[in-house]
């Protein structure tokens, strides 16, 4: 049964959108819960690609499972023509798939320490 945005709740969109990444073999799948610390999103979901191909092949399968289950588009993507960190903004949930060095130098995770963090997918 398909979910809408309208049913699912920001936990259920981050896991969904870590499903969809991990089918692509993304590294490093982390859920950041920022209820609470943040204004405008409930959740990072944060994945690592090895290389920018990779990263635009994770970004098209959560673009596309996203669409195609849960009839859900981004409000907006940045990122993608060079594909080093491409964004994807489901306003409850905020998803930022990188390359290692580009994830490395943005630090994410440690930016938003205080947030309470969990590893999702196989890859893991």
């Amino acid at each position: 049964m398909m979910m809408t945005e309208a049913e699912m709740t920001g936990a259920e969109m981050a896991a969904a959108i870590a499903g969809y990444a991990d089918d692509r073999k993304a590294l490093e799948i982390v859920e950041l819960d920022l209820r609470g610390v943040l204004g405008y999103a409930d959740y990072f979901v944060i994945a690592t690609g090895n290389t920018d191909r990779q990263v635009k092949a994770i970004h098209d399968a959560i673009h596309e499972g996203m669409k195609k289950e849960h009839g859900m588009l981004p409000r907006r993507v940045e990122g993608l023509p060079q594909a080093q960190w491409v964004l994807l903004d489901y306003l409850d949930v905020v998803v930022h798939v990188f390359t290692p060095e580009t994830r490395a130098f943005y630090r994410l995770e440690q930016l938003w320490g205080e947030a309470p963090a969990r590893a999702l997918g196989t890859s893991t």
